[in-house]
């Protein structure tokens, strides 16, 4: 077997199931989850249909198998939502791609990206924020890279603090994971960050991986920035080692689709290219379809941003007289300071009130001398709004009968 499948750590849901094992909780109330981000608003009904008139309007149907390059049509929506979204101008032949969720993509794209070649014989590294989404650090242990955690400044709702990275770490990262907006804080780069990574990868050579599957869930007046955008606002129109991944499992409530795209340096998209059709994971026609029709279309997109909006404005008032919490930038989940140990405080609400949190800590590693996500909980606000308020009113009693 691959040895360095030994390496990699449980997901924090195995943890959270470890965490929980052996507890029977409280039957006097419903169980509610705030613990997985998976979208719990409706798909929208015009996606689904697109989806069920594929089947029977392409020729092929499902008995051919598509291009992993995607269909011109797909492309060229990724293309048009790019232009309409962030302004920048994208080539939808040579530098962007279809991909089976983000997910899948942010592992693909470090297997294509890595080089095993070691200098004084160290590994490569791979930079990760820290509280991290996991599939970061999996994807640098699987391809022989070194992942290192960049410490976060609380001040800055634990943004990556780039300024902590030495000097000697940049010199041998090979890749960099940027999550903006960030999973689990909601925290958004602003443009002098990307100028400063931008400097640091011309002067290195790593290629940057921006993780945006959450910037259509926002709560200021503008809009997340995304990194194409950053780059072409500083005059990097070639996004030289820029890689931008998004997906419609939030935008459009469609987790089971399993549809995203990558863009951005053309070089990179052609390995990319050719790695993917050695990895075999083509998106099927019909969804090809049904992606088209969502990227497509705005409204729905509009009306899922003001469920959530809805949902954060009653939500966090709720729960600030108790914990330290505030509205993120962007996002669907609340990163809670607890004043308590983050394990013992979701196992004890789990166990009496029934609620599902996941402690921060399970979300973070041990670096610079400690874990950042210790004493904090992220709560992922995707149900309905009554479930997320009956859930809020709960934890809130059961912090003051913990006070």
């Amino acid at each position: 077997m691959n040895p360095l499948l030994s390496l990699l750590q449980p997901y924090p849901f195995e943890r959270l199931r470890q965490l929980f094992d052996g507890i029977t909780p409280n039957p006097a109330y419903t169980p509610i989850s705030l613990g997985i981000g998976e979208p719990k608003h409706a798909t929208p009904a015009f996606i689904q249909q697109a989806m069920i008139d594929a089947i029977q309007r392409i020729p092929s149907g499902l008995a051919a198998y598509p291009s992993t390059i995607g269909e011109p049509a797909l492309r060229n929506a990724f293309a048009s939502w790019l232009k309409k979204r962030y302004g920048i101008g994208v080539n939808p032949a040579t530098q962007m791609l279809p991909v089976v969720g983000s997910r899948e993509a942010l592992f693909a794209l470090t297997q294509t990206i890595l080089s095993p070649k070691h200098i004084a014989d160290q590994k490569p590294l791979v930079l990760c924020p820290n509280p991290f989404y996991q599939i970061y650090e999996g994807a640098a242990l699987l391809a022989g890279a070194e992942p290192y955690y960049v410490a976060s400044d609380p001040a800055r709702n634990f943004a990556p603090d780039w300024d902590n990275v030495p000097a000697a770490v940049w010199a041998h990262t090979q890749q960099i994971f940027v999550c903006s907006p960030g999973n689990p804080t909601g925290a958004v780069m602003p443009l002098h960050e990307w100028q400063k990574l931008f400097d640091l990868s011309d002067r290195h050579g790593f290629v940057i991986a921006s993780d945006e599957c959450y910037s259509e869930i926002y709560f200021r007046d503008e809009p997340p920035l995304g990194g194409m955008q950053a780059a072409a606002m500083l005059g990097r129109h070639d996004f030289k080692n820029l890689i931008s991944l998004t997906s419609l499992s939030k935008r459009s409530n469609v987790p089971g689709m399993r549809s995203g795209f990558v863009a951005g340096d053309a070089s990179i998209i052609a390995q990319f290219l050719l790695y993917r059709t050695y990895h075999g994971c083509a998106m099927s026609p019909v969804v090809q379809a049904a992606s088209t029709a969502a990227w497509s279309d705005e409204t729905h997109v509009v009306e899922n941003r003001a469920l959530y909006k809805n949902k954060f404005a009653q939500v966090t008032p709720l729960l600030a007289p108790v914990m330290d919490v505030t509205l993120p930038d962007a996002g669907f989940y609340l990163w809670a300071g607890v004043a308590a140990d983050d394990a013992v405080f979701a196992r004890e609400l789990y166990a009496l009130y029934n609620v599902t949190v996941l402690p921060g800590s399970f979300l973070a590693r041990q670096a610079q001398n400690h874990n950042p996500g210790a004493g904090r909980i992220r709560m992922a606000l995707v149900a309905d709004t009554a479930e997320c308020l009956e859930a809020a009113q709960r934890i809130v009693e059961f912090v003051k009968t913990r006070s």
